[in-house]
């Protein structure tokens, strides 16, 4: 249960919202926000689509202090859904005309006026032209100030701010108080489906007054009723000497089974973080309330926060590194009718992505554009995507960033793209080797901290003048056909390159070769990288899994999606890093399982961007292979024991009706090598997205922990269609905490589910032998 004590008003409040009992702006602490406080007053802005676009629509932040309102008069519920937005789901706001479509006004507006909001999500951004400069300032400073606010909030505090915004909503006559028809309301909102008589005997018994309606005390009592955990006083009382408190030495006694410090020092510094009871906390004991303040910290969830940091060692050769790698980066949708767009290359740089794709042709006037050619794809200027990779570059890691270019050019306009990749990143763009490394070594992310790497052909002949003839790589070429890209219609002449010197010499540790056997790739040196259609990597992984492993330890591997699937869908992540592979370049345009995988692989090291790969896929004369079931490099069996407990306030699909209520039910999933990969679900629960319980355990035999991942799924069970998708986590198995956890779910998206989550409990424990896998799917009722 949660804390007794009530959040204190701030000190500066002056407002009649200090005095209200249902108030989210309060749990925000922005009450006296100017920028917030003009956000609630509503703003009338334009909102752009193209030069003869232009409407009017008033923009509005609701009293939740989250949600943004655009008033419209359309009338289809995807309409109205789409005319409000969460903060949250706000990647960045950029102010100016920096999109496409606001910089075909400049000069008729001044820029100041302007603002571009870019969602996480597809969702197409949001580019408006405010009143004033002032206005764009208060909206582009609030939304940015509110982010920060809730992503700095505790997970108590988010539970309460949770439940006072749906108070808010269920409060339908204003007047600050809850009679029991609004409570009614409430509950179907949180998604809990109460018998009457118990939803009755609970508004009593939270209603002193007698008087029919909660009010202010009474709503905070009704609250925490609500929000009750039984499963976490039922963990208090397991480990409690006297089951009223817990003592140092129970808390000591509960930090060991967690496998954390279970010193006396750490187990007084949680009482005095977490204890809210004053006499509890001088006298060294924790109460119920302050246990479940420490459960639902940071500290417990269920990811490593000591991974959370640049732990692994970033020395060595970049081979040795899975690298977060994004196919198609232009493009917001598919690649046959998408549009290409500057967004997308900020959303995968924001989230730590370091090799982006430039599909490069000539374009107007001179000037190189970037889209997917022969297509109706709109095309977006290369100047453009240039300046937007120079300011995001780096914002999320240090590590180096590899652009991927397929260049189309002419030699005129590869030149013009050469003189713009200089002009442009500056000191940044790695022109030459580093001094002091060998020129054909990789060198490591750490000695090109900063760096910006271009990957494309590079003409031999320019190196070695005695060359007979060219040695220009054609492996673009090849990849492009492959990837379902046209070629680039040209005259072939014997020996004539078609490639730029000035764009040749920007190339310096990454250049496109052409893959011909692992024996031939052996003998090139490190600074040769192939690039491998998704049916021909998984091929190399099936038939020739220790030749492609040890091919990776010294060079780099490309792998890119099939050119049929036009609609941009992801292949499977996880059979490439089996194999070794660093580059597994997926369409990060494209939410789902795919995305899922990859965002849980590159949680970890500080979300750089590059993760060490395990040591035995990084020696020469490595024998692993991921096909082996038999034992070797790299297996070490363990016992993952997984006991989903229970979740809290998952939400409902949006398309689902008002009145509807989740039967929610969870998966577990191991992905790794092929002898690891397996699921199990739990039974579903009948009527209860808000606190279901399932108690449902599970076993998993993981033969190879170094490379595997676990995914954590919750979907609404649904007996007439499939099932809806309502959250998931994922995360490297070495990043995993035992004991007591909490999931905090994210949406298909990747974005925050807060304040959903999973309750569960972890083990792992060595195995004696390797037992073989007596199923790859199973139901647990």
């Amino acid at each position: 249960m949660l804390g007794n004590r009530k959040k204190a008003a701030p000190i500066n409040g002056a407002g009649t919202s200090e005095s209200k009992a249902i108030d989210p702006l309060r749990n925000l602490g922005v009450q006296e926000d100017e920028d917030v406080k003009r956000m609630l007053q509503g703003s009338s802005m334009v909102k752009v689509r193209s030069p003869r676009w232009q409407k009017r629509r008033t923009l509005k932040l609701l009293e939740d202090g989250i949600t943004v309102w655009c008033q419209s008069h359309k009338t289809s519920s995807w309409a109205k859904e789409q005319q409000s937005f969460s903060v949250m789901e706000v990647e960045c706001v950029r102010e100016g005309c920096q999109s496409e479509i606001l910089r075909q006004i400049v000069g008729s507006v001044s820029e100041g006026q302007c603002l571009t909001v870019v969602f996480k999500g597809p969702r197409k951004s949001l580019d408006l032209l405010c009143q004033s400069q002032e206005e764009a300032k208060h909206w582009a400073r609030g939304i940015r100030t509110l982010q920060e606010r809730v992503e700095n909030m505790t997970q108590k505090e988010k539970l309460d701010h949770w439940i006072h915004a749906y108070l808010s909503r269920a409060d339908q006559n204003h007047d600050d108080k809850m009679s029991y028809d609004e409570v009614q309301t409430l509950l179907q909102m949180i998604n809990i489906d109460l018998s009457d008589q118990y939803a009755r005997s609970l508004f009593q018994k939270c209603d002193h007054s007698a008087d029919g309606r909660l009010d202010h005390g009474e709503i905070e009592v009704f609250c925490r009723e609500l929000l009750r955990r039984p499963e976490l006083d039922a963990v208090f009382i397991r480990y409690s000497g006297n089951g009223c408190v817990l003592s140092t030495q129970d808390l000591r006694d509960f930090l060991k089974d967690q496998g954390e410090d279970a010193s006396l020092t750490h187990a007084q510094s949680l009482i005095l973080t977490y204890e809210l009871n004053e006499w509890a906390q001088k006298n060294q004991f924790m109460t119920p309330n302050g246990f479940t303040m420490y459960m639902l910290s940071k500290e417990n969830c269920v990811f490593n926060p000591e991974h959370e940091r640049v732990y692994q060692d970033m020395k060595q050769s970049l081979a040795h590194y899975f690298i977060s790698s994004s196919h198609n980066t232009y493009l917001t949708k598919d690649q046959l009718t998408g549009d290409s767009s500057i967004e997308p290359y900020i959303r995968a740089l924001k989230h730590g992505c370091r090799c982006v794709e430039l599909d490069c042709w000539d374009g107007d006037k001179g000037e190189p554009v970037i889209y997917h050619g022969h297509t109706l794809t709109s095309k977006v200027s290369f100047v453009k995507v240039i300046e937007t990779i120079n300011e995001y570059a780096f914002k999320a890691s240090p590590y180096p960033l590899i652009l991927s270019l397929e260049n189309h050019c002419s030699m005129e306009q590869q030149t013009v793209m050469a003189q713009q990749l200089q002009s442009i990143l500056g000191d940044r763009l790695l022109t030459k080797p580093l001094s002091g490394l060998d020129s054909h070594s990789l060198p490591s992310p750490e000695d090109l901290k900063g760096k910006i790497l271009v990957k494309g052909k590079k003409d031999l002949r320019v190196e070695d003048c005695s060359s007979s003839s060219s040695e220009l790589s054609s492996s673009d070429e090849e990849a492009s056909q492959a990837e379902g890209k046209p070629k680039k219609k040209e005259d072939k002449k014997p020996g004539l390159s078609k490639l730029s010197p000035e764009l040749s010499e920007l190339v310096v540790y990454t250049r496109s070769a052409p893959f011909k056997s692992f024996e031939q790739a052996a003998k090139n040196p490190s600074t040769d990288m192939s690039s491998f259609s998704e049916s021909d990597a998984l091929r190399h992984v099936k038939d020739l899994g220790m030749y492609f492993v040890r091919h990776n330890t010294h060079q780099l591997s490309r792998i890119y999606p099939s050119g049929q699937r036009l609609q941009s869908s992801n292949y499977n992540p996880q059979e490439m890093w089996n194999g070794g592979c660093q580059i597994v370049a997926l369409n990060f345009q494209t939410p789902g399982e795919q995305m899922d995988l990859n965002q849980g692989k590159f949680l970890q090291n500080g979300q750089c961007g590059y993760i060490l790969k395990p040591h035995f896929m990084c020696q020469p004369e490595t024998t692993f292979n991921p096909e082996n079931v038999g034992g070797g490099p790299g297996h070490s069996p363990v016992l993952l024991t997984v006991r989903v407990i229970s979740a809290q306030q998952l939400p409902k699909p949006e398309w689902d009706k008002p009145s509807s209520i989740v039967d929610p039910q969870v998966w577990v999933e191991i992905h790794g090598v092929p002898i690891d990969n397996n699921k199990k679900k739990t039974h579903h629960v009948d009527n209860n997205g808000f606190n279901p319980r399932w108690d449902c355990t599970f076993n998993f035999t993981v033969h190879v922990p170094d490379l595997a991942l676990v995914r954590f799924m919750v979907e609404d069970h649904d007996y007439t269609s499939s099932n809806d998708f309502l959250g998931q986590y994922t995360l490297p198995f070495t990043s995993l905490l035992k004991g007591y956890r909490h999931v905090r779910l994210l949406k298909l998206d990747g974005s925050s589910l807060s304040p959903s989550s999973l309750f569960i409990h972890i083990k792992v424990t060595p195995c004696q032998s390797s037992p073989s896998k007596s199923q790859s799917k199973s139901s647990a009722k």
